[in-house]
């Protein structure tokens, strides 16, 4: 799992801060590690090029070309754009062991990453989309 804390450009603001700056939902989600109802979100759908950028601080996260229905009802990706852009942690919450995935700028939550992708990594970056913003290309 990779740590980014030694970020240089870390972003780092107070939950009052945040609060003003994010939708409910966007709070919801990234600052308290929510999840969004599957199915629910346009981008779960969304096929248009460009690049999804963290909602939170706008670092570019995942591109549109590593996109695929997985049939979770999320947004899905089989890498993120780099290898620093997104950070991996251990989430043991609701019984459970899994791997959550943050922005590595802002430690906003993301979701999760499960091994059951496609090639060419066999992962699926399964990602809200309140926590994403799209920049079309």
């Amino acid at each position: 799992m990779s740590d980014t804390s030694a970020r240089p450009d870390k972003v780092e603001k107070s939950d009052a801060e945040w609060r003003a700056e994010l939708t409910p939902e966007q709070y919801y989600i990234t600052r308290q590690h929510g999840t969004e109802r599957a199915f629910t979100h346009p981008y779960n759908a969304l096929k248009a090029a460009g690049i999804y950028k963290c909602v939170a601080c706008g670092e570019p996260l995942f591109a549109s070309e590593t996109k695929y229905d997985s049939g979770s009802g999320w947004p899905s990706f089989y890498k993120p754009i780099g290898a620093e852009a997104v950070a991996e942690h251990e989430d043991r919450s609701l019984f459970m062991r899994r791997v959550e995935v943050r922005c590595s700028k802002c430690d906003a939550h993301l979701g999760h990453v499960f091994e059951d992708g496609p090639q060419p990594t066999g992962l699926r970056y399964c990602i809200n989309g309140a926590a994403l913003k799209h920049e079309p290309k």
